[in-house]
């Protein structure tokens, strides 16, 4: 293998917290060198990859567009091309574009503390061929998921049955379902969105059916911001934008507080929302009252009210039970009800992955996520020059990886200003540590053991506030007592160097220095 190209930055992942990630970089850092290494062959990450019926957002544009673009449609709930076509123009008009190499995903991540490197081990195409290139920082963008496969529940008699059953996050191109008896088998954002876009239009299935274990809090909105829409037609571009932005942060924000203080009034709001909708032939329970508190997982939006639409309509139901088995025809149930399906869509849920599964390893040994820490939620104790984006969980993905965007730029000036070459977040091993998520979803507790931890105090805990990490990541210090800085300084050689001294590699850190 050729001697790898060296850049200062690389950032993996050229979906929507990648291209932001590339376009602060560009703006708070001219001059660095870096490029985007991206696994697939294409922009946009998860809006390339998923292409289900229907896909689209569950979070207003306002708040999961980016800071510093405007989002121009109308609707703010937005479809998934939409979207893919937003971080597409993004990355073009900014020339982003120029600097992302498909087709390369990144396998390894070896750091070395004596060159103050990274080497990036790649493979490339459907070869698996090798590429090896160095950089002196990574910025981790690659989402919160394994985009390989989706979770699949082991289902007792799957084997016998005749239909077709597919998973959401591979839909098949061109997979026909007009007329066909449909069984949604989950109840979160992805069958929520799936159940009324299969059930209407003129390719709409015979029916649909979503068949969930347990219930999910769902919560109608208007597709369209009728208040951010005025402001687009009074006001300039990028004030309409601000205010529209921040009143849906604080909203959101609002309306989190109150489910979590007052989850009977909240509970209570919802169910005559969708009350008058449904009307009394579908009841609110027992399919929309779970059985645990608001936000102890993700609240599932629905724009227009549109599953509530397609269950008043009679062409969608939902049936509240366990699987018992498949046959041949179908599911029976465990309370004896057999669902008869042509085609059964297990929208059972992601597998959660920090940084998609590369091996880590720093100075010859392997690092595991799960015995690190989180600092400020991007960076992970004991592991220099990484940084990785991870969304809120309570929030729109964006607002977060664009704070960690900003404070990573910040970081490099404050290194590149007093010479650093190396900076790693340093955990006080007295500190108790805890989950680093506190969500009931099953997506969440399969993945805990091998996630980081996170500690009882700042900096080391999430907030899932935005308000609060803007004054953590964009107004506090650089220099923070938690991590460490090392400073790259020429090294003598020969005599000088002491009797037995070993001649050391070009990049040996001395001065050490804390924030």
């Amino acid at each position: 293998m050729s001697d790898p190209q060296h850049f200062d930055v690389l950032i993996i992942g050229a979906g929507l917290s990648g291209i932001g990630a590339a376009w602060h970089l560009q703006s708070l850092c001219p001059g660095r060198t870096y490029a985007v290494l991206e696994g697939r062959d294409a922009i946009g990450g998860t809006w390339d990859l998923f292409r289900y019926p229907g896909v689209r957002s569950d979070s207003d544009m306002f708040t999961l567009g980016y800071r510093f673009r405007p989002w121009r449609d109308p609707k703010a709930i937005a479809d998934g091309p939409s979207i893919k076509a937003y971080i597409e123009e993004t990355a073009r008009e900014a020339g982003i574009d120029r600097h992302i190499r498909f087709g390369h995903r990144v396998v390894r991540l070896a750091w070395s503390s004596e060159t103050a490197r990274w080497t990036v081990d790649c493979e490339l195409g459907p070869e698996r061929r090798p590429a090896r290139f160095t950089c002196g920082f990574v910025h981790g963008c690659t989402g919160y998921y394994r985009y390989s496969a989706g979770y699949t529940p082991d289902f007792p008699g799957l084997a016998r049955f005749r239909g077709r059953v597919v998973h959401p996050q591979h839909w098949p191109e061109g997979l026909a379902y007009a007329g066909r008896r449909v069984v949604v088998i989950g109840s979160g954002a992805t069958a929520v969105t799936l159940v009324p876009a299969m059930a209407t239009g003129p390719a709409a299935a015979a029916h649909v059916t979503m068949l969930q274990r347990s219930p999910t809090y769902v919560a109608a909105l208007p597709s369209e911001d009728r208040l951010a829409n005025l402001f687009r037609r009074l006001l300039p571009e990028r004030l309409a934008y601000a205010l529209s932005r921040w009143k849906n942060i604080l909203r959101s924000q609002f309306f989190y507080v109150l489910a979590r203080r007052a989850p009977d009034l909240f509970k209570a709001a919802l169910a005559r929302g969708a009350e008058e909708v449904l009307g009394a032939g579908h009841p609110w329970a027992p399919h929309f009252t779970p059985r645990y508190q608001p936000w102890d997982e993700r609240l599932c939006i629905i724009p227009d009210s549109d599953l509530f639409h397609a269950l008043q309509g009679g062409r969608a139901s939902v049936v509240t039970d366990t699987i018992a088995t498949f046959d041949e025809t179908g599911i029976r149930l465990a309370s004896g009800a057999h669902l008869e399906a042509d085609l059964v869509v297990t929208a059972t849920g992601l597998v959660v992955s920090i940084l998609d599964g590369i091996a880590l390893e720093v100075d010859g040994a392997p690092v595991a996520l799960r015995e690190t820490l989180a600092y400020k939620g991007m960076m992970f104790s004991g592991v220099p020059n990484l940084v990785a984006s991870f969304g809120y969980t309570n929030a729109s993905w964006t607002l977060k990886c664009d704070l960690v965007a900003e404070h990573t730029c910040r970081l490099l000036r404050h290194m590149a200003e007093h010479r650093y070459v190396q900076v790693t977040a340093v955990r006080d091993p007295s500190m108790p540590d805890e989950p680093v998520l506190d969500f009931t979803s099953g997506y969440v507790q399969r993945a805990l053991p091998t996630l980081p931890r996170q500690g009882v105090r700042a900096p080391w805990r999430l907030n899932q506030n935005y308000v609060l990490d803007l004054a953590l990541l964009r107004w506090a210090r650089v220099d923070d007592p938690a991590l460490e800085f090392r400073r790259g300084v020429p090294v003598a050689s020969g005599p000088e160097a002491g009797e037995g001294a070993a001649t050391p590699g070009p990049g040996v850190r001395e001065a050490i220095s804390h924030g």
